[in-house]
This record gives structure tokens, sequence and C-alpha cells, in this order.
């Protein structure tokens, strides 16, 4: 089955709670992992970020939703129980627990920033912020910039289409330089110009230019099939090249793809439009920083009184 969402871990966290015992968080997270069957892809899942465990930090936030209700307490560190008040809501046998039953205990409503209806009716949730989603709070973050950098990956992509041949050939090389490729002694030629055997710029990895990169930039609609690729493979010979990168603000059809995983002696990396602006946006090429958000998490260890 697929990863539930938070909401739905609450009813089975609190049950799982419910001989009273004290236990481990890491300990509930597994027993929840058995309860929902999931595979072992889907316990290792990670967030878009990559730094966080999508079914730990669902199981994190629905016992953040439930101690701020009261139905879970922290006897010490890492470790939960169930509480009275979650006792209390377990022998009503509940059919589910979500954001919309906890909003019955006040201490919820504050933790929610929600303020209850004064006359008792009205809908609980028309104030505030609307903790009635399917995402914890760190989900809709990593789904918001993944939205925000994809928003910003075709407005790089749209602007590329629109540059002249040659500032194109420009920023190709710019971004292979900003990416390590030259190191610190290297340096990156333009040198795209009618004749050039279609070698539009070069990376020099040394200062002698001992080693090079070839580059060949396509600002191009179309696919680039294979005879491109073959005729850039071919001109590398005039400089004694066995690198190469080509780049375009299309795609490769799938000749093109086959040609290059055959060659011997050489080796050419092919990067689509989609890929480009992904590179760009990564190394800070076309691209500003406007706004920097730092997450902290409370750290165990300089809490644990018994280390040091």
């Amino acid at each position: 089955m697929p990863i539930p969402d938070f909401q739905s871990i609450m009813l089975p966290l609190l049950e799982v709670l419910t001989d009273g015992q004290e236990r481990a968080m890491r300990d509930v997270t597994a027993a929840l992992a058995d309860r929902f069957s999931l595979t072992p892809e889907e316990r290792q899942q990670l967030l878009p970020s990559g730094q966080n465990r999508l079914f730990v930090n669902r199981v994190a936030w629905a016992k953040a939703h439930m101690k701020a209700a009261g139905l879970i307490d922290n006897p010490s560190r890492g470790l939960v129980r169930i509480s009275d008040e979650g006792r209390k809501l377990l022998a009503r046998k509940p059919a589910a627990i979500n954001c919309a039953l906890l909003r019955q205990y006040p201490s919820y409503l504050d933790f929610a920033g929600k303020t209850a209806p004064a006359d008792g009716g009205g809908d609980p949730s028309a104030a505030g912020l609307d903790l009635g989603e399917k995402q914890t709070p760190l989900e809709l973050l990593d789904s918001s910039y993944q939205a925000l950098r994809k928003a910003t990956a075709e407005e790089v992509l749209s602007r590329l289409k629109e540059c002249s041949p040659g500032f194109f050939e420009q920023v190709v090389v710019k971004l292979l330089l900003a990416m390590g490729y030259g190191g610190v002694a290297g340096e990156g030629l333009v040198t795209g110009k009618p004749g050039d055997a279609g070698i539009d710029g070069v990376i020099k990895e040394d200062k002698l230019g001992l080693d090079v990169v070839c580059i060949q930039a396509k600002r191009w609609e179309k696919p680039v099939d294979r005879p491109i690729v073959q005729g850039f493979v071919g001109s590398m010979d005039y400089i004694r090249a066995r690198k190469g990168v080509i780049l375009t603000t299309s795609q490769f059809t799938r000749g093109a793809a086959d040609f290059v995983e055959r060659i011997e002696g050489k080796k050419v990396v092919l990067i689509d439009g989609e890929r480009l602006a992904e590179l760009m946006i990564d190394h800070g090429v076309g691209v500003t920083t406007t706004k920097i958000y730092e997450l902290r998490e409370v750290s165990n260890d300089f809490f644990d009184e018994d280390e040091g």
C-alpha cells in the first residue's frame, strides 16, 4: 500500500501505545511500518530534499499533533507513551483521528494557531493556519521548493532559447567552468565561428592545454540527431581531444544517445535543455539567490546529560 499521510498514522500510533508502556520512537515507527505493511523501499523513501525519510517524518509529525492535543506524553528523551486523555479518546472507539478531531482540545488550538468559534458553531478551520493537509510542513516546504525550482528552470530554458547563438556559447563555457572543469589553472574559450568544424568552445584543463574538453552548443528547437553528434566526435580529432560535451536547448534523439555509448577512445556527454537548466541553477549561472531558509532541529546529543 502507499505510504499513509500523517493524519492516517494518528490512530494506529495511539493504538500502538495503548498498553501504557514507554516506547522509543524508533520502535514505534518500526511497528507502524509493519502495521502498514510497508516495503523496504517505502521505509527508506526520502523526501524530495533527500535529507529525511518520508515515513519517519510523517510519524514524527503525527506524534507532534497528538502531543499538542495532550493525547501523548514524552516522559523522557526519545520515549513516548499514551496519556490519560489518549486512553479516553480510544475508549470512544473513533473511526479515525485527524486534525479536525484534535481541534476539540484547547491545547491543540494553541498549537495550530486557531481560536474556537465563540458560539461553538461554524467551521473551526476558518481562522489561522489550515493544518488539514495531507502533507507535513517539511513535505510542504520541500514540494514548494521543488515547484519554485521547476518554474525557475523553465524560465532559464526559455531565456536560453531567446538568446543569440554566440551568447549561448558563452553561457555553456561559463557553466562548465563553474562546474569545476578547467580547475584553478585552466581556462575556457569560445571558439565558435564559420568553419569551426563543429567545435564551439574548449576548456583547457591545464595551463599548457595538454588536456582539453571540446564543447558544442546547439541553441535549437528540433532534436539533435546522430549525424550532428557523429560530426562533432570526428572534429575532436583536429585538436586531438578525447573529451567532449554537447549542450542543447532541445533534446537528443535515441540514435544520438546510442552513438555516444558505442564510441571508443573518446568520452562525449550529451546535456539536453532540461538538464542544462538544472545545472545552471545548481551552479549559480544565470540565476541569483533571493532568500535562504535554514532549518534547525533539537540536538539530542546536546541534551544527553549522561554524555561528557
